[in-house]
């Protein structure tokens, strides 16, 4: 699957891996996504991770695609119309 059209797929429920330092090291699902972050469920944890300045590598479909933030830097639903 291309980066793009994962791009424009829904993330709440992914695994994700934040790759990014000071954020590098949280794992786990993406329970809520706001324009500017992600909260994931790192462990019984949630963790708030902004998007921008951040590199993130998702589980979907038994692959591993890794996505800058700052190009998914816009609502849940605007992002599936802006990103191509």
């Amino acid at each position: 699957m291309k980066d793009n059209i994962f791009m424009r797929t829904e993330f709440i429920g992914l695994n994700v891996e934040v790759l990014s330092s000071p954020y590098s090291g949280i794992s786990g699902k993406v329970v809520d996504e706001t324009k500017n972050t992600f909260t994931i469920d790192s462990a019984g944890t949630e963790r708030m991770v902004p998007k921008s300045g951040n590199e993130f590598r998702f589980t979907y479909e038994g692959k591993n695609i890794d996505i800058i933030g700052s190009k998914i830097v816009y609502r849940p639903e605007d992002r599936i119309k802006k990103v191509r």
